[in-house]
């Protein structure tokens, strides 16, 4: 179905070591992403029970030459030397419709030499969940791993107690984190970071390759699509939950799900990840977060840069800070389309600021207030106001607010800031108990919720009345507050 290629197989051990996927008991197809799969060249589909024995690990696809991928990691700022793919195995990549070589991994697929101890499998729970949500923030136009396939396993999997086990299909740009440079570094082997550093570079960065220091222009490059990453991150209210420099893409892309969920009632320090007890990866917290991942990134190309002492530092301290005002300007970008202001109104940061605050005392539901904002924008209709203001505890203040944003939003009003706004501002989100409840049913052998809930998330500015039904924001006998790992 797929025509595999193996260049990453071509890097020297311990980077990739082939393994091979342990079969499951029964596996059943749970959904297919045909649209992804004839992206990828794909020209004939086979059966159901065909994708479901390729796709759980149980049949080897014609080509593929399964391995798992060495890679380090800071977790939770704290250095783990070697961790590695313990429960995913690289079938080979593809080279899709438009030319771009891209990874596919099964995730659950058994164990691997980096499973330290663990099942190598997966509970069907976090395979809904970033199926749901990484084909969201797909149709959102957000850089993300995307979902090939998902299949049940026909066994139970022992985590807090036991639960359906399943098989995910993951595509991605690659599987190369800033943890693969760590694992590559810390083994002092400047021959093994070099060819790391010049794969990353023929595959992501070419234009790299013919700077003064490539490896500079890597970093900076990395730095870059990070911080437009991120800020699309907090435009929809995303929080990743665990990220540890292990699932920090050196493609610029959501890798890792795992804990993730949306933010409803704004706050900038919510936390939803069970195991980040401490508020290290809450919301506002993220950009931070990146580039301190982002500078352990810098810190192992420094044996391969031209500069020497003093000098190497500090240029690759000033690739770092570059972070900010790269992601200062692409949030100034989103907070414009966000407010359906032109785009280069000075009102737009100072605006979503104050929105901010406002959605933060008056607890308003994120997500909520953006699209009632838009219906707003489109209509000026007191109906659409009321709306509107029935969102907050405090209406007098969000009243304030509206007469101000209304003067300079009057002031760039045009289709094109519209469409925009409405681009910018989905109806719904994969709300967390949204999520939540497709598992639930799914756990009872129920599918429907997830097909269901799939189907309104990838196409998140539909207005139809299934979609605004599961974009409601949850009741207080509703909300999830805590999301947890499928490790």
């Amino acid at each position: 179905m797929l025509s595999f290629e193996h260049l990453y197989a071509t890097l020297p051990e311990p980077l990739w070591v082939a393994t091979q996927a342990t079969p499951v008991a029964h596996p059943e197809l749970i959904e297919f992403n045909a649209p992804l799969a004839h992206e990828l060249g794909a020209k004939e589909i086979p059966d159901a029970t065909t994708l479901a024995e390729w796709f759980s690990g149980n049949q080897p696809m014609s080509g593929a030459k399964s391995g798992a991928l060495g890679y380090a990691g800071h977790q939770f700022g704290n250095f783990v030397p070697q961790l590695g793919d313990g429960r995913a195995l690289l079938l080979g990549e593809v080279i899709d419709q438009q030319g771009i070589r891209r990874d596919v991994q099964l995730k659950g697929s058994g164990r691997t030499p980096f499973s330290r101890g663990g099942d190598g499998r997966s509970p069907l729970g976090p395979v809904l969940r970033e199926y749901l949500v990484s084909e969201f923030m797909a149709a959102m136009g957000i850089p993300t791993t995307r979902a090939l396939v998902a299949v049940t396993s026909g066994e139970r999997v022992v985590r807090q107690m036991a639960e359906p086990g399943a098989v995910f299909t993951r595509v991605a740009s690659s599987h190369i984190r800033v943890g693969t440079f760590q694992f590559a570094a810390t083994r002092r082997d400047e021959a093994l970071l070099k060819a790391l550093a010049d794969h990353v570079i023929e595959r992501h960065y070419p234009e790299a390759a013919n700077a003064e220091d490539p490896y500079l222009a890597l970093l900076e490059a990395v730095v870059a699509r990070q911080a437009v990453l991120i800020a699309r991150w907090m435009s929809v209210g995303f929080i990743h939950g665990v990220m540890n420099t292990d699932n920090c893409s050196i493609a610029g892309e959501t890798i890792d799900y795992g804990p993730c969920a949306f933010m409803e009632q704004f706050d900038p320090q919510k936390v939803f990840s069970s195991i980040d007890e401490g508020r290290r990866y809450a919301f506002a917290n993220q950009p931070a977060i990146a580039q301190w991942n982002l500078a352990r990134f810098a810190e192992t190309l420094l044996p391969l840069m031209n500069e020497e002492g003093e000098a190497l530092v500090a240029q690759a301290t000033d690739a770092i800070r570059h972070f900010e005002p790269l992601f200062d300007a692409e949030q100034r970008r989103l907070h414009a389309d966000k407010l359906g202001l032109a785009a280069d109104s000075d009102q737009a940061v100072p605006l979503m600021d104050a929105l901010e605050s406002q959605m933060h005392q008056g607890r308003m539901d994120m997500t909520a207030t953006f699209d009632a904002l838009t219906q707003y924008a489109a209509s000026t209709s007191d109906e659409h106001r009321e709306g509107l203001l029935s969102l907050t505890t405090q209406p007098n203040e969000l009243t304030a607010w509206l007469d101000t944003w209304r003067a300079a939003q009057m002031a760039s009003q045009d289709s094109q800031r519209f469409a925009a706004m409405r681009s910018a501002n989905p109806v719904i989100i994969p709300r967390n108990h949204r999520v939540q409840e497709a598992i639930d049913a799914a756990y009872d052998g129920d599918f429907a919720p997830f097909h269901t809930l799939l189907e309104v998330v990838t196409q998140p500015f539909d207005d139809s009345v299934e979609a605004r039904r599961l974009a409601a924001p949850a009741t207080d006998s509703e909300q999830v507050l805590r999301t947890f790992c499928g490790t």
